[in-house]
């Protein structure tokens, strides 16, 4: 290994292992910085070395990243380069930091930076995966005024994404800017366009523009292009106009094709117009073509490739209204990705695969429309999904049913998860413990408790071993619904189960024991957190005085803290000493305060700091003043 890469690697795992313990885990901090400086190679930091520590090291850590990007931007005599500027910007496109990545943006051009035409290209398909189709306009408009070359695929990718997105004004400009330059222009690009620009301009104008793009880019298909054309007038109510330029478009190489002319017969029967429907019909029988289902396969795969969801969505839906071929896979791409936008279309060509192909939908594809579904709340959709489903006998084995039940508990359909269950039970299948964690977690979130613990008692009888999040689940619903024993006892029969809580248990069950006065029994089990693990004891320590303080218990919480153990703990004081605070308990907190004077007085400025920080982000920090005052004088 080279020098340089070794150098990499090393500031690479460096900077991973000290942010390990920063909060939020793997984000910039000033002990991050320090440790640069200490591996003494300021003298040796390059746009290379930059970008080898980025990628691959910081890729999925954008704080970081960007920390170790603006820390080598302000070491002596570096500048960055195209180079260390691609691989922020991948790291930045990878966690979705759109904001970050514009300002980085007007900084390249402010400072005049070149960048290479790969990080133009891929900077504009991050953004376009961002739904930030006006952004990536400017980062075009710069790479083309600064002379560099861009592959037409991503023009044309913008051009469809401006054009979609209702940024009309701005694909217009990309248009002419692309026909000015001869870059060409394809289907993809020039169809989506072309549809949305149909629907607002003259039938002359548009003919005109339609028959000079077309012999100058011999490769986009004239049969999609009027079929989108129609499409696009017989939305816009312009049914007339879509009939009479059928044969202009024929002449001008866009042949219209069965699925065209039945857009336009389709509409006239919305209309009422029955004699122009037979006119149509009959032009359809003599001059129409077979539509290649391999053309329409190909469009609608690059329109789900570049995210236009509703213009797949669009073209699929004349295809399956009429009954033309389409295949089995581009019916499974669709389903999945169009229910991200059109749940209700989405489902419509499930029943379309499912009922008049026979075909059932890839395991992969289910879980997309599920996750999509219930992100759009639509778990009426969900249901008749399933429905549809079984009846075919789709769920025949563990991996589906455990999707089924998985996305039926999200939904909240806690009844139709808990009969899927025992359905598959019958089947002969065991659900795993992740199942019925599913559904107990599910009834809680529908104050269903009884069913919960039904659920739990199901588990002990099926020899189904419980997890942490099986007690982390229930303890935590039970100390909110006020049954602070029963928490209590689950909580004994985890640690004789030999699992471990974490800090989440502790939390939750401390603080069902604190509301109901159970202090003696809060105390222990907050001293076997100490015995068993002392770091997340220290993470609870704050918790439990917090909830001590809230129901009252401020004297309690401050002999808690008097221990020799919690003495260093100085953000569980300022709880405390906040907390009596609000409270007007001041009497309370001077004593608190005397007493880390006396027993650490080199404690008491780090205290008195932290506290002040606190108030200043008080709603009513002015109440608090007289309390300073009085720490003051102790």
């Amino acid at each position: 290994m080279r020098p340089a890469a070794e150098l990499a690697v090393r500031i690479g795992r460096e900077l991973l292992k000290v942010s390990g313990s920063s909060r939020p885990a793997r984000s910039w901090s000033p002990s991050v910085e320090q440790s640069l400086h200490g591996l003494g190679f300021r003298h040796l930091v390059s746009p290379s070395l930059v970008a080898r520590v980025i990628d691959p090291f910081l890729l999925n850590h954008h704080s970081l990243a960007l920390g170790f990007f603006n820390w080598a931007a302000q070491q002596p005599g570096y500048s960055h380069d195209s180079l260390s500027y691609h691989s922020i910007f991948k790291s930045l496109s990878l966690s979705r930091q759109f904001s970050a990545m514009d300002a980085l943006f007007k900084q390249v051009k402010s400072q005049k930076i070149l960048l290479d035409s790969s990080v133009y290209c891929s900077l504009v398909d991050a953004l376009l995966l961002g739904r930030r189709a006006h952004s990536a306009f400017w980062v075009l408009e710069e790479a083309l005024w600064t002379g560099r070359e861009i592959h037409p695929d991503v023009c044309n990718r913008l051009l469809a994404a401006l054009a979609s997105d209702g940024h009309s004004d701005y694909a217009q400009k990309l248009f002419v800017k692309m026909r000015q330059r001869g870059i060409p222009l394809n289907t993809l690009g020039f169809g989506v366009y072309i549809g949305s620009f149909c629907r607002t301009s003259e039938t002359d104008q548009l003919l005109r523009l339609v028959d000079e793009v077309k012999k100058a880019n011999s490769n986009i298909n004239g049969s999609i292009v009027a079929l989108l054309i129609l499409h696009g007038l017989c939305k816009s109510s312009r049914e007339m106009d879509a009939f009479y330029i059928l044969e202009e478009l024929r002449n001008i190489d866009c042949k219209p094709d069965f699925m065209a002319y039945r857009i336009i017969a389709e509409a006239f029967v919305v209309t009422g117009n029955l004699y122009e429907r037979q006119v149509v019909l009959k032009k359809k029988r003599k001059l129409g073509v077979a539509p290649r289902s391999s053309d329409y396969r190909d469009f609608i795969l690059d329109l789900i490739s570049a995210k236009r969801l509703t213009e797949a969505k669009n073209v699929a839906e004349v295809i399956v209204s009429g009954n033309f071929p389409i295949d089995n896979d581009i019916l499974d791409a669709l389903i999945g990705s169009v229910s991200a936008v059109d749940p209700d279309s989405a489902l419509d060509f499930l029943t379309y695969m499912v009922t008049n192909t026979g075909k059932l939908p890839a395991v992969r594809t289910l879980s997309k429309l599920s996750k999509n579904l219930c992100r759009h709340d639509k778990s009426d959709h969900l249901i008749k999904a399933y429905e549809l489903l079984s009846s075919k006998g789709y769920f025949s084995e563990l991996e589906s049913y455990s999707l089924m039940i998985s996305f039926l508990c999200k939904a909240g359909r806690v009844r139709e998860g808990y009969s899927a269950l025992h359905e598959m039970k019958k089947k002969g299948f065991d659900p795993d413990v992740s199942l019925y964690n599913a559904l107990i977690e599910a009834c809680c979130r529908a104050e269903m408790i009884r069913p919960a613990k039904k659920l739990w008692d199901e588990m002990f009888v099926e020899g189904c071993e419980m997890n942490q999040t099986t007690y982390n689940v229930l303890i935590k619903k039970l100390s909110e619904e006020g049954e602070a024993e029963e928490s209590l006892r689950l909580f004994q029969k985890m640690l004789e189960k030999g699992i471990e809580p974490d800090e989440t248990i502790y939390t939750s069950l401390l603080e069902g024991l604190c509301k109901e006065t159970r202090l003696e029994a809060a105390m222990e089990v907050f001293r076997k957190c100490m015995e068993r693990d002392k770091t997340v004891a220290r993470m609870v320590l704050s918790a439990l005085v917090l909830n001590l303080c809230s129901n009252g218990h401020f004297g309690e919480a401050s002999q808690l803290l008097r221990e020799r153990e919690h003495l260093e703990h100085t953000g569980a004081h300022v709880v405390l000493l906040k907390c009596v605070a609000d409270a007007k308990e001041v009497e309370i907190g001077i004593k608190h305060m005397k007493w880390i004077k006396e027993v650490s007085p080199s404690l008491v400025h780090t205290v008195s700091s932290d506290l002040l920080a606190s108030f200043c982000s008080s709603s009513d920090p002015d109440s608090i003043l007289p309390f300073i005052r009085a720490l003051e004088q102790t």
